[in-house]
């Protein structure tokens, strides 16, 4: 998992986790349904055009408000492989981590809709090589490479019974 390849969706700043699953489908609707409709607040058809594996790329603040843990899933189930964004909600980054998401806080300048990247997330960089943008992120700590390595926190915690929380 330490190297992501896909296309970059663009998305803008400000993106909610209301944007991401609207209330309007919640609740009652499970994540398979709402993936398909996911961002059609801001981006009219962009889950249906998302192929699995790509990396949404937004604007500051993504991922603000609510703690609405559902549009993590809800991004599980579109297949994104990461987020990169300047900013990030801090519930959203957290739920995100916890869940096996990668979410990546870096300049976007100049990476467009449709851009091939590339994710070392062990270096810490991010590169559109057709563009020669390479952006230099901080390495993820070894903690949270463990738990998206293994899927999210649960799974980390059933496949390390032994491991020691207080430590």
């Amino acid at each position: 998992m330490n190297i992501i390849k896909g296309s970059a969706r663009v998305l803008g700043e400000e993106v909610s986790t209301d944007i991401h699953c609207s209330s309007k489908y919640l609740p009652g609707k499970d994540t398979a349904f709402i993936a398909t409709v996911a961002f059609d607040n801001v981006s009219p058809g962009f889950a249906k055009a998302f192929v699995k594996g790509d990396v949404i790329v937004a604007g500051a603040n993504f991922g603000i408000n609510s703690s609405r843990e559902q549009a993590v899933h809800i991004m599980h189930r579109m297949g994104v492989a990461a987020i990169v964004a300047p900013s990030f909600g801090r519930q959203f980054y957290r739920n995100a981590i916890n869940n096996g998401l990668p979410v990546i806080e870096c300049d976007i300048a100049g990476i467009a809709a449709g851009d091939a990247m590339e994710i070392d997330l062990a270096v810490g960089r991010i590169a559109v090589p057709a563009k020669n943008i390479v952006r230099a992120v901080p390495p993820l700590p070894a903690a949270i490479g463990a738990l998206l390595e293994a899927g999210g926190l649960i799974p980390f915690l059933q496949k390390h019974p032994d491991w020691n929380l207080a430590a």
